[in-house]
């Protein structure tokens, strides 16, 4: 069984006094991508660099305290690559993949357009780019999983106030159109929604710190695990954990283990 983990952080050294290091030596995941570590490099103790038991990598952010990704990994990738060829967006630390004899993880962190017009004209720009860099990577033929934020809740079933979201960031007509590009056009498969087709309020894997969106469960589904088909079909249980907070996301977990029949 392969147990891969994807989790924004919204800040790695918080997540980390929240409770972070106990979670993953417990729950034993396989691969963990991390999105929105906060922090650079130089800032990263020796635990965060040097996990036990794990290969770490991370593609921080140029702008101090800002997004950047991480990747830890059991077994030692044969490859590690930063970024995505695209100055404006590898400036900011959205991507890193990690290529192992059989498969890729890549962990991803979308731009969030929330804040301000000037944001969500960013976002654009980096789904135009993003959606041939996802068909090219369809092309390679290897098996691959993309997991991350992607700060879009696909359907309604995915956020709990969507009549009243349609305008807002993350739930933009375009964006979800978009979204289902990938699925429908490039034919990459959304893991955990294949295994829970009807799955509603516990697959939310963001809450906002206002109005007592956590308490009343208020949420919207934006973390994703995107995979190849044939990688996809291994998916054997997927889990949002919401029993301990250590972010304003929880964890999305799936466990892939061998196909029916071998």
């Amino acid at each position: 069984m392969l147990r891969i983990v994807s989790l924004n952080l919204n800040g790695i050294r918080s997540a980390w006094r929240k409770g972070l290091p106990g979670w993953i030596a417990r729950h034993a995941p396989d691969v963990i991508a991390l999105q929105e570590l906060k922090a650079q490099a130089h800032d990263l103790a020796p635990e965060m660099r040097h996990p036990p038991g794990y290969h770490a990598f991370y593609h921080c952010a140029e702008k101090k305290g800002y997004s950047g990704v991480g990747l830890w990994s059991r077994e030692e990738p044969l490859t590690v690559r930063h970024g995505l060829g695209n100055p404006e967006f590898d400036a900011e630390g959205r991507c890193l993949r990690a290529d192992f004899p059989t498969y890729s993880v890549f962990s991803v962190y979308l731009p969030s357009g929330s804040s301000s017009p000037e944001r969500q004209a960013a976002k654009f720009r980096f789904m135009d780019f993003f959606l041939p860099y996802l068909a090219a990577l369809r092309a390679e033929g290897r098996e691959i999983v993309i997991c991350g934020d992607w700060n879009i809740a696909h359907r309604e079933i995915d956020l709990k106030n969507w009549k009243g979201n349609q305008k807002n960031s993350g739930f933009l007509p375009e964006e979800r159109a978009w979204f289902s590009r990938l699925i429908d056009e490039l034919g990459w498969v959304d893991v955990y929604r294949r295994l829970y087709p009807d799955q509603g309020e516990a697959a939310y894997t963001w809450w906002s710190n206002r109005g007592q969106a956590w308490a009343k469960n208020v949420g919207w589904r934006i973390d994703y695990q995107l995979a190849t088909p044939a990688f996809a079909a291994h998916a054997r249980e997927g889990r949002v954990y919401k029993e301990e907070r250590f972010s304003d996301h929880a964890p999305l977990s799936i466990d892939y283990g061998p196909a029916d029949g071998d």
